[in-house]
């Protein structure tokens, strides 16, 4: 059997719900398995030539990464979107302008942890990708800290809510998260288990609020 492929639902059922249940039940299975496959090829980053190829603070840099989290995964990996999208009722960047956003965003200054984060927030309101941002971005902004400041996030200390909510109120104003992502730099950069515990926090960021009972 494929991987990547969602098992289809078989046998007889007795009603539309119990088959709503099975098409939701496949589609969850689906859902981990992908986030799994592509969790472990995250973790892989560590060390490798991979995590050296990607460009630091550049669109393609961001494509680069979401191509090697989700290629096989997603047929738009590594493509910005073409469609609008939307969470919890806050639409991200028009996809008319997105290429304009991007450029825009790319030429941000980087020199200070106050601009990197500025860049950060941009880009999450930009959401160039249909699914998987968060993962990637999270990546993409360390790359950047390393490079200009020598320093990373520990994810690990970052409670999920906190982030999640400091990461709402970006779009305003990027204080909260800004002050929440400085509790937790560091400078251990080649630190193994700084970032597995981070990628690990990282992906628990997207699971849902009762994924882990």
């Amino acid at each position: 059997m494929n991987p990547y492929q969602v098992p289809k639902p078989t046998g007889r059922f007795n009603s539309g719900e119990t088959l709503r249940r099975s098409a939701v039940l496949c589609y969850n299975i689906g859902m981990q398995n992908t986030d799994e496959i592509s969790k472990q090829r995250a973790l892989k980053l560590f060390g490798s030539p991979d995590i050296l190829s990607f460009e630091v603070g550049t669109t393609k840099g961001l494509q680069q990464i979401h191509e090697y989290l989700f290629g096989g995964l997603y047929d738009f990996a590594g493509k910005i979107r073409k469609l609008n999208i939307s969470k919890d009722g806050f639409r991200f960047a028009n996809s008319l302008y997105l290429e304009d956003a991007l450029h825009r965003i790319e030429k941000m200054p980087e020199t200070t942890y106050e601009e990197i984060i500025e860049k950060y927030a941009e880009m999450n309101i930009a959401h160039p990708f249909m699914e998987g941002n968060g993962r990637s971005t999270r990546i993409w902004l360390d790359l950047i800290l390393k490079k200009r400041l020598g320093e990373c996030i520990d994810w690990a200390a970052i409670n999920k809510n906190d982030y999640l909510e400091a990461m709402i109120r970006s779009h305003v104003k990027v204080t909260e998260l800004r002050e929440l992502l400085r509790t937790a730099l560091t400078d251990k950069i080649d630190d193994r288990e700084v970032f597995m515990k981070g990628i690990e926090q990282s992906y628990y960021y997207e699971e849902p609020d009762n994924y882990r009972g």
